[in-house]
């Protein structure tokens, strides 16, 4: 999948592959931060921005006949625009996702090219829909079949529902058969979320508050409307943190596929934390220390265990195969040590299905990335190597897995200049299975600080 931005924010132009592992680095306000979000805004809200119509005719058949078949070939020859439209519409959305004036996005471009060859509809797929606690129909695709069955479930006359509603349901089954398995479910961890793990009870209060005072209003109102209000200055990221850190107590009665099947990662995150997040029976959100006997409030923990709240909840209770965990700057707070241990943590995520995309700024994060790429082509030394170093086989990482790209400003032609110029952008970094990832951002960094050092050392005598 290929995404496309143009005119937002820093960025001028720049287009970016989503791999098993993304990574967007390079110096502050250079867009990275935009290009994440209008990432996730997209893969939340694809399905409403996208748009298949069923013919009325066929609804009609429906509702006289109780069966009809749907051929699947008619709308995926269509789906190059149906794809072409959802960005369009997506595009005009911009500045909900950014929480920022239409102003600002008034020449901004979002756009995502699919492999013609990817666009395949779901081998199978099954869905009932119904209404006052009823079935009313069912959606199916058997496999082999390029027919999708529509059943109704009652007797024509007890279907309440209007023919324009059905006519949408149908068509967001027919958007998940055509496109569900192509855009990842996404989870982020933006930059605030440290913020937003410290302040949950006020977050909660005021949301409380609000429907206290709803519920004492005479006048008549939207109460989904007026909750949608509650956070409108912030971006939809944050948004979604906030929502998530809210719904804690909520997600801590589940149990994601890491915690069925993979538990050895959990006991890795909770030695990166030190040990465990729990809710009590009063629902009071803790931090309990390995080996201690105390339970600590978020206000009373560390940074490092309130910036990886969420990512750990996520792991634990929410996390599902083909998922995509978005995380804003993975090294917030935490220490070199645990930065590398981080990395080696999102890699293990991406060798059992789960695909991962951040944005960094760490030296730290970036070469252990390359020392998974390194020893990951084996053979007899560097397997030693990896042995003698503690690295497991579920930590190494193909590099065709990788895809990197550095926020900086590169001579480009953008569509409507007249000539090529230096713009910001999003670089593609060169990623080799023997020596790694070349982050030119960190490098030049590290070079001035050990030249001036040297010259510190080595430059002669002071006069």
């Amino acid at each position: 999948m290929k995404i496309s931005i143009k005119n937002l924010g820093a960025v001028k132009q720049a287009a970016f592959t989503l791999g098993e592992l993304t990574v967007i680095c390079g110096d502050n306000n250079t867009g990275k931060t935009y290009a994440t979000y209008a990432l996730f805004g997209f893969l939340s809200f694809w399905r409403d921005a996208f748009s298949i119509e069923v013919p009325d005719k066929d609804v009609r058949r429906l509702l006289n006949e109780g069966n009809i078949d749907l051929d699947l070939n008619t709308y995926v020859g269509k789906a190059p625009a149906i794809l072409k439209g959802g960005c369009s519409a997506f595009t005009e959305q911009l500045s909900r996702i950014f929480a920022s004036p239409d102003k600002h996005f008034s020449d901004s471009h979002f756009a995502v090219e699919l492999d013609p060859n990817d666009i395949q509809p779901s081998p199978t797929f099954e869905r009932t829909m119904g209404a006052a606690k009823a079935r009313l129909f069912s959606i199916a695709k058997k496999a082999d079949s390029q027919l999708v069955t529509v059943s109704l479930l009652v007797e024509k006359e007890k279907v309440r529902v209007p023919q324009d509603v059905i006519s949408t349901i149908i068509g967001d089954a027919l958007k998940d058969i055509i496109f569900g398995h192509l855009f990842p479910h996404p989870f982020i961890a933006s930059a605030e979320r440290t913020g937003a793990a410290i302040f949950r009870k006020e977050l909660n209060f005021a949301r409380n508050r609000l429907l206290e005072e709803m519920s004492s209003m005479e006048q008549e109102i939207n109460p989904f409307e007026l909750l949608s209000k509650v956070y409108t200055d912030y971006a939809l990221p944050v948004k979604s943190n906030v929502e998530f850190t809210r719904r804690l107590e909520e997600f801590f009665k589940k149990d994601s596929f890491i915690a069925k099947d993979h538990t050895e990662i959990l006991n890795d995150f909770a030695d990166i934390i030190g040990g465990d997040y729990l809710v009590t029976k009063n629902d009071d959100l803790c931090y309990v220390p390995q080996g201690k006997r105390i339970k600590l409030t978020m206000d009373e923990s560390s940074s490092a265990v309130r910036s990886l709240l969420d990512i750990g909840f996520y792991l634990r209770h929410v996390a599902a195969p083909g998922d995509l965990l978005m995380v804003d700057e993975p090294e917030l707070n935490l220490h070199p040590e645990n930065q590398r241990r981080i990395a080696r943590l999102l890699v293990r995520l991406v060798n059992i299905g789960i695909k991962v995309f951040i944005t960094t700024h760490s030296d730290y994060i970036i070469k252990e990335l390359n020392t998974l790429i390194m020893l990951n082509r084996g053979g007899k030394r560097l397997t030693a190597l990896a042995e003698r170093e503690r690295y497991g086989k579920s930590e190494l990482l193909a590099s065709e897995k990788v895809r990197v790209y550095i926020a900086e400003e590169a001579l480009i032609k953008p569509d409507r200049a007249k000539k090529r110029g230096r713009y910001p952008t999003l670089v593609p970094a060169d990623i080799d299975r023997k020596y790694g990832i070349e982050a030119r951002s960190f490098d030049k960094t590290i070079e001035d600080m050990n030249r001036i050092q040297e010259e510190i050392i080595w430059g002669g005598d002071e006069s």
